[in-house]
């Protein structure tokens, strides 16, 4: 509605100009419009009571209102004119925004019609595409699965479809293709570790992707779904049981029986791979991780012995670290050295199945961090044995990374030594074992007890060699340092020009820079040099060694090196002694032996060979012999029983009984003249005379192998008994914690050279002289020897570098003493 601009009245004039009836418009819907009598107009919306018109009341009284503006009156005018103009064309746009909105809802209704009505006929042809693609995959699912299963059937046929569509006659019978692809398949899992995995992950996928496939085409999920739901009926065989419907079930169950199976062949196959790596675990096929070890290659009847002396050999440091790689099954080894029952002092024994002769086996053990290296010899014959020893020596070195200890090498034949000197060179230490017990034999034959000292003086248990420089005693003399240690015994001097051990050098040597003295203590740290005791310097008159009265020696058996043993008689005998030989072996054989080993039988001065045959445990053959007539009787280990030490030590101990049995009954016709004369020298009561003691005044020496016979000959005291496996393994252990060891052990076995004597206690004392241990030894230098122990009269053990060498001691004549002398 236009507004007109009226003249303008004051508001008490206006109110009097108002009709009487127009305050009824005010009820009225319409809303009312006032009319001033200078001609404006005021409407009023009926809902602001702020715009009603103000009715004057009669009785008040008027109020003035203040005069405005031309300026302002028309600010105001220009003001609802603009306002009312924006009105109107805002008014004008909505309604034509709104009208054109209304056309487009009109046309996009129409076009969403349109839209549900072709859906709806496309809705109803994927389902038929879809239904078609079920049964499609459904088909393609149940023809690739009989398929191979067809093919397979029927797969040896395929080569006579070959050959009639070649129009070819194949006469020579080929191989099925089923063998083939049987024993291909055989070889793919032998020669691949990871195949039977991979055929496992193959046929898992196999499965997921079929069962997916055949889910979807018999249920109403979607392929991701199938293949989800189908990879959970293999991981959990129990999630089917939700499923609806025939076809959806008997899938589910197929592919939850194709999971069990998979999962059954993982299962077994974990269980294998863990069976293998558990079986090679026990039976010693992994890698030993251990440096500065002791390797033993090789299995023999010493390894007990071998493992017991390097126990003991260990044990000031704590214990040690032993690998024995041999071919054997790493559980009979444990068992084997279980049954063996000594205390390993804290040194650890580890096995390992293998063979030396194969470098594989040989990294395996860590042969180039090993300390020291012991081939020990086979249970074949000695040819054999040292065969396969220098083939053990070839085999080490051809190790790449060499090895920075050095090789002991038990040999079974000196003849074989220089060969493998010649392959493994410097490094290669050998322990001629046959030989050097053929030659302790004959040393404790003529001097009853040896046996023993050399017992204590090669195991660790007691006294023992042991090589070191002490610079503090640069420029002594050898006489002053015999006596500078008063826990160890000087034996001789390592020469620092050429490496040379001398033993039992002479008193006016003086040591020079760099020199070793070579002693014999308890153990390497528990000696040193102290300052020199104070000791009377007596002469005591030298006595002659007894002169040598022929002698009569008895050889029970064959050994394989008795040829040696006969060239050690000749040394050591005086003219006129026989050796009687006593075995199987026919005379005439036994000559051509002797003769092929090397021995001129015509060029034996001192002694005379007498032969006979018969076996040794039978008594009418025995009895045949003047036993009561030897002074020495040697029971040697058969050589045609060296394979069975238990067999050679029942045939030994046997042959021992019978001897003294018959001796006993001879011993009133027994003339005692010759056994008195080859101990000349000795006294009637001294230990000596009481180790020939047993039945007769014959010495018995018996060759043991086993360990445990040394109990029944001891106990027995019918023997003076060589325990030669022991003493072999001493050496062994001896030469492997220090190989200078074996220059000197090499030449104390030797026929010549200085060796280890029992001296009569009246070469040095007086019958109840009380005298100190030094004073003793200093008295020894006048015969050029060296005191190493002694033995009391009512004592039954020798003892070795005694601890307290500057005590008053009262000796006797009985007594005896050990000592280290030239031999002449």
């Amino acid at each position: 509605m236009p507004i007109h601009t009226p003249r303008r009245t004051s508001l008490f004039q206006r109110s009097k100009t108002l009709p009487t009836n127009s305050y009824r418009r005010f009820t009225s819907p319409v809303i009312p419009t006032f009319r001033y009598d200078d001609g404006d107009t005021v409407s009023y919306d009926g809902d602001d009571s702020s715009n009603l018109p103000t009715v004057p009341n009669p009785e008040e009284k008027p109020v003035p209102v203040p005069s405005q503006s031309p300026s302002q009156r028309i600010t105001r005018l220009w003001t609802q004119f603009s306002l009312t103009h924006c009105l109107k064309f805002i008014c004008s746009c909505s309604f034509t925004y709104v009208m054109f909105l209304r056309s487009k809802v009109s046309r996009l209704e129409a076009e969403n019609i349109i839209l549900l009505t072709r859906c709806n006929s496309s809705s109803d042809n994927n389902e038929m595409e879809e239904t078609n693609s079920r049964a499609v995959v459904f088909f393609s699912v149940i023809i690739t699965f009989v398929l191979p299963f067809l093919l397979y059937m029927y797969l040896d046929d395929l080569s006579h479809v070959k050959n009639l569509l070649r129009r070819t006659n194949q006469k020579k019978e080929d191989v099925p293709l089923k063998k083939r692809l049987a024993y291909s398949l055989d070889v793919c899992f032998s020669v691949y570790p990871y195949a039977k995995l991979l055929a496992l992950l193959l046929a898992t996928v196999v499965l997921i992707v079929y069962g997916g496939l055949a889910l979807y085409a018999v249920s109403d999920c979607g392929v991701d779904e199938a293949l989800w739901l189908s990879w959970t009926f293999v991981a959990d065989s129990g999630s089917h049981a939700d499923r609806v419907g025939v076809g959806a079930r008997i899938v589910s169950v197929a592919i939850s029986a194709g999971g069990m199976l998979i999962f059954a062949t993982m299962l077994g196959l974990i269980s294998d791979a863990i069976s293998k790596m558990v079986d090679s675990l026990r039976k010693g096929k992994s890698e030993v991780l251990e440096s500065n070890h002791i390797l033993i290659l090789g299995w023999s009847d010493k390894l007990g012995s071998l493992l017991k002396q390097l126990a003991i050999a260990n044990k000031s440091i704590g214990g040690g670290v032993v690998v024995v790689l041999a071919e054997r099954d790493k559980e009979e080894m444990e068992t084997d050295i279980a049954k063996f029952e000594f205390d390993l002092m804290g040194t650890s024994v580890i096995c390992r199945s293998g063979s030396p002769l194969i470098l594989a086996d040989l990294k395996k053990v860590s042969v180039s961090n090993a300390r020291a290296i012991i081939v020990l010899g086979s249970d074949e014959n000695a040819d054999q044995s040292d065969a396969r020893a220098l083939r053990v020596v070839l085999s080490l070195t051809g190790v790449k990374e060499g090895w920075k200890g050095h090789v002991v090498v038990e040999m079974c034949d000196l003849d074989n030594e220089p060969l493998v000197k010649l392959v493994g060179g410097e490094r290669i230490e050998t322990v001629v074992a046959h030989d050097v017990i053929g030659r302790l034999m004959i040393q404790c034959a003529l001097q009853p007890g040896l046996a023993q000292i050399w017992e204590d003086i090669l195991g660790f248990e007691n006294a023992e060699f042991y090589i070191k420089k002490w610079p503090q005693l640069d420029g002594y003399c050898f006489e002053d340092v015999l006596i500078s240690f008063p826990n160890a015994i000087p034996c001789g001097v390592k020469v620092a020009a050429d490496g040379k051990i001398v033993l039992n050098p002479s008193d006016d040597y003086v040591l020079k820079e760099g020199d070793e003295i070579l002693v014999i203590a308890e153990d390497d740290d528990t000696y040193a040099p102290g300052s020199l005791p104070e000791v009377r310097m007596c002469h005591f008159p030298k006595m002659q060694d007894p002169p040598k009265y022929p002698e009569k020696i008895l050889f029970c058996g064959w050994r394989r090196d008795i040829d040696d043993m006969i060239k050690v008689l000749e040394a050591l005998l005086a003219p006129g002694s026989e050796l009687w030989m006593f075995n199987e072996v026919p005379d005439q054989e036994r000559e051509k032996k002797l003769t092929d080993a090397g021995l001129n039988i015509s060029k034996l001065v001192n002694i005379k060979l007498v032969h006979r045959q018969g076996n040794a445990v039978i008594r009418r053959h025995l009895e045949s012999l003047p036993l009561e007539t030897f002074d020495s009787i040697l029971i040697l280990a058969e050589q045609s029983l060296e394979n069975s030490i238990v067999h050679s030590d029942s045939r030994s101990l046997a042959t021992l009984l019978l001897i003294r049995d018959i001796q006993s009954k001879r011993l009133p016709y027994k003339d005692a003249k010759s056994s008195a004369l080859r101990i000349s020298g000795f006294p009637n009561c001294c230990w000596i005379r009481k180790m020939q003691q047993a039945s007769d005044k014959s010495i018995v020496i018996s060759e043991i192998l086993d360990s445990r016979t040394k109990n029944l000959v001891s106990v027995s005291r019918i023997s003076d008994y060589v325990l030669s496996n022991e003493l072999v393994s001493m050496a062994l252990a001896m030469v492997a914690e220090d190989k200078q060891i074996n220059r000197v052990l090499k030449e104390l076995f030797a026929e010549k050279g200085n060796e280890l004597c029992i001296r009569p206690a009246e070469f040095y004392i007086y019958d109840q002289e009380e005298v100190c241990f030094y004073d003793i030894m200093r008295r020894a230098r006048q015969r050029q020897e060296i005191i190493i122990g002694y033995r009391l009269a009512g004592m039954e053990q020798a003892v070795i570098n005694p601890t307290d060498k500057s005590k008053l001691t009262k000796w006797s004549l009985d007594d005896v003493f050990v000592v280290i002398a030239s031999s002449q």
